[in-house]
């Protein structure tokens, strides 16, 4: 079960730079745009069964149960610039299932913005064509692969489009069945029925559940090229979801619709026999299938000294997987806010955000410069203020926040700890014991000049840490270096 792309006759074809020459008539496609496009995904199956053969791994099942969709949605549906894959304007495409990352491969090669020959390269060590799809392949903005991601992902783009640039690109997601059990894909439908994303466009199954989400919901068969096309043309007021019936597999002889061949490449001569095989059932046909340009809406964004003069009011947001759709081709910088503790539970879609290269920050103009993720742990409420208005803050810069001219140790901590530590030498001072308090500000990159300076002139050093089982305040002491 799968999701929507393309592929033209039995001549190579790269058509960058091209002017877009479409079937304009939507729901009801001409035999010529149909055939042209049933070419298109046999090509797509043939390029990811090579690759994948090449690579000696990877799901070239996976991939072939897509095909149509593929070919359909890049080469009949998207409107997008194919030599500027983040113009500001395409429409956006997001791989939930990455383990299908060959057949997204192939499209690019179709469209002539990567070579053929360069597919033979899948998960080289020196191949931008890794195992699953990542950024820096300029045709991807976030990595997948975790699955149950990619929707949530999807939903901040449609959000972006629809609230921030109000401009008229639209999202495509392409999920798996087995995926659509986790329980972050319900979470992100839910997100993307309240704030009505018509722009986005889903591929999976269940339809009375999605439904139920408030989404609509549409059965086609996964592998009709009309079908997809009058389905994908379709005005639509509210998000929808193409729960497309397909075969895994399809069109590999000996290997469709079979059980044990998931992630399994097909080995040489078996690959070779089945391209001989889908190169035979092409037709012969004259019409090629270009992208439509997309409409010019989605004005320049600079994220570049951002100076507010004043602190904005935000909506709550504690969504990650829509935060890094949100921060995707650097149109927002994003903030997402909760309590520490709970972002434990959005670990794996913290863990591809890094990967995505997100700049997802929580509070500061200091952590929204540097590109990538970035995690602010704040302080209680109830804790005193340490620093005043105008102090100055630079990542990977430690502050000294209690020193004197006779420290016997240097303390480091931080957030609840450094509160902890300033307090004990508070109270030491009173026995006449003077210790140094570092505040190590970030905690990556660390600054270990600053401790190591500090720990040489006092007798040594000590890190302060809390405990969850005890609920206390342990120090760990180290010799000075």
């Amino acid at each position: 079960m799968s999701a929507c792309c393309p592929v033209p006759s039995v001549q190579t074809r790269p058509f960058i730079g091209q002017k877009a020459a479409r079937d304009s008539s939507g729901a009801q496609p001409d035999q010529q745009t149909v055939q042209a496009l049933r070419n298109i995904a046999a090509r797509l199956r043939i390029n990811s069964i090579r690759a994948t053969t090449a690579a000696g791994s990877g799901h070239p099942t996976s991939c072939c149960s897509v095909a149509e969709i593929m070919s359909v949605l890049f080469f009949h549906s998207m409107k997008y610039r194919p030599e500027e894959p983040r113009n500001p304007n395409n429409d956006r495409f997001v791989l939930s299932k990455g383990h299908a990352a060959p057949v997204l491969y192939a499209v690019w090669a179709e469209i002539g913005f990567l070579k053929e020959s360069d597919l033979l390269n899948l998960r080289k060590v020196d191949s931008i064509l890794e195992g699953h799809p990542v950024p820096k392949q300029q045709f991807v903005d976030v990595a997948t692969g975790s699955l149950g991601q990619g929707l949530g992902a999807a939903c901040g783009m449609a959000y972006t489009a629809k609230y921030f640039d109000q401009a008229s690109y639209r999202v495509f997601c392409l999920l798996g069945d087995g995926e659509v059990s986790e329980g972050s894909v319900w979470e992100a439908m839910a997100f993307a029925s309240f704030y009505q994303l018509h722009n986005l466009h889903h591929v999976e199954k269940y339809q009375r559940r999605c439904e139920a989400f408030g989404w609509q919901a549409v059965v086609v068969d996964g592998h009709s090229v009309e079908e997809l096309c009058k389905v994908l043309s379709q005005p639509r007021h509210q998000p929808l979801a193409v729960i497309a019936k397909t075969i895994k597999g399809k069109g590999i002889q000996g290997v469709e619709d079979k059980m044990g061949w998931h992630g399994k490449p097909l080995p040489k001569e078996m690959a070779e026999g089945v391209i001989r095989d889908l190169q035979s059932r092409m037709v012969s046909c004259s019409k090629r299938m270009y992208p439509a340009p997309p409409s010019e809406d989605a004005l320049p964004v600079s994220l570049r000294n951002i100076h507010m003069p004043c602190a904005p009011t935000y909506k709550l947001g504690d969504k990650v997987s829509v935060a890094v759709g949100c921060a995707a081709r650097d149109r927002n910088v994003v903030f997402a806010s909760t309590f520490a503790t709970f972002f434990s539970r959005a670990y794996d879609q913290l863990r591809m955000a890094a990967i995505s290269e997100s700049t997802s920050t929580c509070a500061a103009p200091t952590a929204a410069s540097p590109s990538g993720l970035c995690f602010i742990r704040t302080s209680r409420p109830e804790n005193n203020i340490i620093y005043n208005c105008n102090e100055d803050f630079h990542i990977g810069q430690a502050k000294v926040v209690y020193k004197t001219n006779d420290d016997h140790v240097t303390v480091i901590g931080a957030g609840v700890t450094l509160h902890e530590a300033l307090a004990a030498a508070e109270n030491l001072k009173k026995e006449h014991i003077n210790i140094r308090v570092i505040d190590p500000f970030t905690i990556k990159p660390l600054d270990s000049k600053t401790i190591i300076d500090n720990a040489r002139a006092t007798r040594g050093a000590s890190s302060l840490w809390r405990t969850t089982t005890m609920k206390a305040v342990w120090a760990r002491p180290c010799a000075p270096p």
